[in-house]
C-alpha cells in the first residue's frame, strides 16, 4: 500500500492547524506503517511520537467488548444472566411513560436488564441528545456521557444512575454508551479485581500492547476542544489521565496508542484474540430489527452495534464503506476501522474533539480506502 497520500492529509491538517498533532497507523498485506505528525500542544516544540500515548475515548469499547467476552469464554460470565444479581442497584427499576416525560411520569420495568443488554447497550439506559428531564437530571447527577470519564466512584455513580427511570424497557430500544460503563462495574464485581488488572490480564497483556491503560504518568498530548477563538483547553497533559481513575471506565476511559489500537482491531480480523475469544463472537450483529433501528438512529443507516462494543457495517452507505467493515470513533477525535475486504486497518488519533456529526474523519476515510481499493 501506498501511503503517500494519507501521511500527506495528515501533515496538510497539521499545516493548517486542524490538529496541533497527530498520529495515523496503517495495516495492509502484513505491513504496518506508523506516522506521526506536528506537537503535543498548540505552539508548543515537543513532537508527537509513534509512541505518545492519546486519549482515545469511545475507542476505549472495544477494548472492554473483548475483555467481557473473555470472561463468558472461560465460563467466568453468563451474558444471559440477571445484570442485578451484581447490580442491585439496577432492580425494581422504573421507565419513562414516553421519551420526554417528567421523572415521575413512569411505569414499572417489564423484566431487569441481563449482562448481554449492557454488551449491546440495550438495558435502556444511555445518553439523551434533548433537553428531556431525563438528561437535564442525568447530567445534574453527573451520569450522563462527557468528554471525560465518570469522576464518581462506581457504586456512587451506579446508585445515582439507578434512582433515574429508564428511558426505554430493557431490551426494547437502543442506547448510546451507557451499558458500557454500567458493564464495566458489572465485570469489576464478578471478578473482585480491577478493571485495570483484568484487562492487562486477558487482552492488552496477550497482544503486547503496552501503550494501553487507564491512565499514565507520562505527558499527554493536551486535549482540545473547537471554539470560537480558536482550540480550547478541555484536559491538560497532566490533567484528568494523569492520575489513577476514581472510575475505570470502558465506555471512553483509556488512554492508547495508534499501534496498540491498530493491533486489537488487527487481531479480531484475523481472528487472533487471546483467551478463546472468537472473531465472530466479536462481529455477532446480536440487535433485533427494533433495536437495530434505534441504533442507526446514531449510528447511521446501514450500521449496526456489534456485541464486541463496535459498529459494524452491513450495508455500504458511504463510498468508503463496505459490508463487514468494523470500528468506531471516539469524541476526542480518535478513529479506527478494520475493513476486511480491503485487507486494511488504519487509526487515526489526534487531540482535537469532534463537534459534531459533520466535523469527523471522513476525508481521512476515503483517502485510506481509495490507497487500496
Amino acid at each position: 500500500m501506498d501511503t503517500t497520500a494519507l501521511t500527506a492529509l495528515l501533515d496538510r491538517h497539521v499545516a493548517e492547524g486542524r490538529y496541533p498533532g497527530a498520529v495515523l497507523a496503517v495495516r495492509h498485506a502484513g505491513t504496518t506503517t506508523v506516522h506521526p505528525a506536528g506537537t503535543l500542544a498548540v505552539g508548543g516544540t515537543d513532537p508527537v511520537t509513534a509512541d505518545t500515548p492519546f486519549r482515545v475515548a469511545s475507542l476505549t469499547k472495544p477494548f472492554g467488548g473483548v475483555l467481557a467476552l473473555s470472561l463468558a469464554a472461560d465460563g467466568l460470565l453468563d451474558l444471559d444472566a440477571d445484570a442485578t444479581r451484581w447490580l442491585p442497584e439496577l432492580a425494581d427499576q422504573q421507565v419513562l411513560a414516553h421519551p420526554d416525560a417528567e421523572l415521575t411520569d413512569v411505569v414499572p420495568a417489564e423484566r431487569t436488564p441481563t449482562v448481554r443488554d449492557l454488551l449491546h447497550m440495550t438495558a435502556g439506559a444511555g445518553l439523551r441528545m434533548d433537553t428531556s428531564p431525563l438528561a437535564h437530571a442525568m447530567w445534574e447527577r453527573q451520569v450522563s456521557p462527557g468528554p471525560l470519564p465518570p469522576q464518581l466512584a462506581p457504586d456512587e455513580w451506579l446508585a445515582r444512575l439507578g434512582a433515574l427511570p429508564l428511558s426505554d424497557q430493557p431490551g426494547e430500544g437502543w442506547r448510546y454508551h451507557t451499558g458500557s460503563d454500567v458493564l464495566g462495574v458489572l465485570l469489576a464485581r464478578v471478578t473482585g479485581r480491577p478493571l485495570a488488572d483484568l484487562l492487562a490480564e486477558r487482552v492488552t497483556g496477550p497482544l503486547g500492547l503496552t501503550g494501553t491503560r487507564f491512565w499514565t504518568a507520562a505527558g499527554l498530548p493536551t486535549q482540545y476542544a473547537p471554539g470560537d477563538d480558536g482550540l480550547q483547553v478541555v484536559d491538560p497533559p497532566h490533567g484528568v489521565w494523569s492520575r489513577p481513575p476514581a472510575f475505570e471506565s470502558i465506555g471512553g476511559g483509556l488512554v492508547s496508542t495508534a499501534s496498540d489500537v491498530c493491533a486489537l482491531l488487527g487481531a479480531i480480523a484475523d481472528d487472533a484474540l487471546p483467551g478463546g475469544v472468537r472473531s465472530a463472537d466479536v462481529l455477532r450483529d446480536g440487535l433485533t430489527d427494533t433495536q437495530r433501528t434505534a441504533a442507526q438512529a446514531f449510528l447511521g443507516p446501514g450500521r449496526t452495534w456489534a456485541a464486541g462494543n463496535l459498529e459494524l457495517t452491513l450495508e455500504a452507505t458511504d463510498p468508503w464503506t463496505t459490508p463487514g467493515r468494523f470500528g468506531w470513533t471516539g469524541g476526542t477525535g480518535t478513529t479506527a476501522y478494520a475493513d476486511p475486504s480491503l485487507d486494511l486497518v488504519a487509526v487515526l488519533l489526534t487531540q482535537r474533539m469532534m463537534t459534531g456529526p459533520h466535523d469527523g474523519p471522513e476525508e481521512f476515510w476515503q483517502v485510506a480506502h481509495d490507497a487500496v481499493a
